[in-house]
């Protein structure tokens, strides 16, 4: 099983097991007979090898790297997916021929010559009998359905163009200064050829697409063929200054000499280990020459030093250089902004103008308001009646609470007496204090009556004192004389 195919049943969930019957046969008669059936197996061809091209599954001819943005249709992407069991895929033509309509791919050569930008003008807006004749002029295509084969030739795949764009922003993203958005197209393609797609490097097809279409198509970046720049935003300008060639220049330069830093270094460090190994081996002439050849290698590295060392001040400068201009442009803008704004205000004279005008209306309103309190006496509030009114709520309040608490000083009257009559009813059943009762018991038990008649007449007497000064009954009322 080729890479292609088993990437396809492994990711794609249109290419399962149960589907591959219907998608590697001839599924052009089911255009008519089973229209909805036709455009899904349309879909699930174009959607699987744009991802797998993405992936970098597709193999390409034409370069060592593989492509992610660009297609070859040839032969060799029919042997990629034959199956041993369901062969080739019959209507694969038919899919790539429904791309190419749609829109969805176009001619490399055609995409990268066009000046218009592909959203400006869609591919599927050009009827299929003209764009289909016109690839077979070119010898792209030959007669549609004499040998049965698709569409021959590269093909941008838009789709993975714009997750390509997609994945450049993100990363992009947090450089902010124009030194870091300058770069010379060499250096442009060290930078991010490698990066951009993971472990992947993009092919060569797959760079001029990329630049093709983030500066034509997507604005994000401006280039002239030799210096290409990420623009911070749609509005600034486009042009490729020779400020920006300096940048793109002077970043190139500082990378070679780092790199030539790197080279040095290690070529001392071996040197360095030659020498030693030849004094142990006592051979002079060998020691002297790696020494010797050490110190020139040293020189070069400390002159190369010095150098970049220069030129990163350069380029620090021009940092500090664009950062004032643009500090100067917004400062600018500002001026211009606060002077429109002080013109619409009208200087000093008409703020104080506004503001006389603004006192004198409020004190209209204070005079007005004054006038209407007058005129209707009748809605002033007496306080003296509200005193008054006040002060009788409160003495209401105090009988309420007066009557409470002397309900509840009765209720514990009655509830004392109660308890002192059943007390009474008690001691009538002792009999009489200090009685012989019990005289043919032991000691302890008399001790133990004595207590408890001591204990009731203690509480005889206390319960007599109480009703000394309470009476059951409510007493008559002698009316007077």
């Amino acid at each position: 099983m080729s890479e292609l195919l088993n990437y396809l049943l492994e990711n794609e969930a249109d290419f399962r097991r149960a589907r591959l019957p219907a998608l590697y046969a001839d599924f052009n008669t089911l255009r008519t007979l089973n229209p909805d059936g036709f455009i899904a197996n349309l879909s699930a061809w174009k959607r699987g090898l744009a991802s797998a091209a993405l992936a970098g599954h597709i193999p390409s001819r034409s370069s060592p790297n593989r492509n992610h943005f660009t297609l070859e249709l040839d032969d060799s992407l029919f042997r990629s997916l034959e199956s041993k069991q369901y062969g080739l895929p019959l209507a694969l033509g038919t899919v790539m021929q429904d791309a190419l309509t749609n829109g969805e791919i176009m001619p490399l050569q055609q995409f990268l010559k066009s000046k218009d930008s592909v959203y400006s003008k869609g591919w599927g807006g050009v009827p299929w009998s003209v764009l289909w004749w016109g690839l077979r002029q070119v010898g792209l295509v030959g007669a549609p359905g004499a040998d049965g084969r698709m569409p021959k030739g590269v093909f941008v795949v838009l789709g993975n163009l714009e997750e390509g764009a997609k994945i450049f922003s993100d990363k992009t993203r947090s450089r902010t200064s124009r030194f870091e958005r300058t770069f010379s197209k060499a250096h442009f393609r060290r930078t991010f050829e490698a990066t951009l797609m993971g472990d992947q490097t993009l092919s060569e097809a797959d760079f001029e697409v990329l630049v093709k279409f983030l500066s034509r198509d997507k604005g994000i970046l401006a280039t002239n063929g030799f210096i290409v720049k990420i623009r911070s935003s749609e509005t600034e300008d486009a042009m490729i200054t020779e400020e920006d060639s300096a940048i793109a220049s002077l970043k190139e330069l500082v990378e070679d000499l780092t790199k030539q830093t790197e080279v040095l270094s290690k070529r001392i460090e071996e040197l360095n280990i030659n020498a030693q190994d030849a004094v142990r081996k006592k051979n002079r002439v060998s020691a002297l020459a790696a020494l010797k050849s050490k110190k020139l290698a040293e020189t070069n590295l400390s002159t190369r030093y010095v150098t970049l060392g220069q030129l990163e001040e350069v380029a620090a400068k021009i940092e500090q250089a664009s950062d004032n201009v643009q500090l100067v442009k917004v400062m600018q803008s500002s001026t211009v902004a606060l002077r429109n704004m002080n013109a619409e205000i009208g200087g000093a004279d008409r703020v104080d103008e506004v503001l006389d005008s603004l006192r004198e209306q409020m004190g209209e309103v204070d005079e007005v308001g004054n006038i209407i309190a007058e005129v209707g006496p009748g809605a002033t509030v007496d306080e003296a009646e509200v005193d008054e009114e006040f002060e009788a709520m409160l003495a209401e309040e105090r009988k309420k609470e007066e009557a409470i608490e002397k309900a509840q000083r009765e209720e514990q009257q009655e509830k004392e007496a109660d308890e002192t009559r059943k007390r009474l009813a008690e001691l009538e059943k002792l009999g009489p204090v200090g009685g012989k009762e019990g005289e043919g018991k032991d000691g302890k038990i008399k001790d133990a009556n004595k207590q408890k008649e001591q204990g009731a007449a203690t509480s005889v007497s206390t319960a007599a004192g109480k009703l000394d000064g309470m009476s059951i009954e409510e007493p008559l009322r002698v009316p007077a004389e």
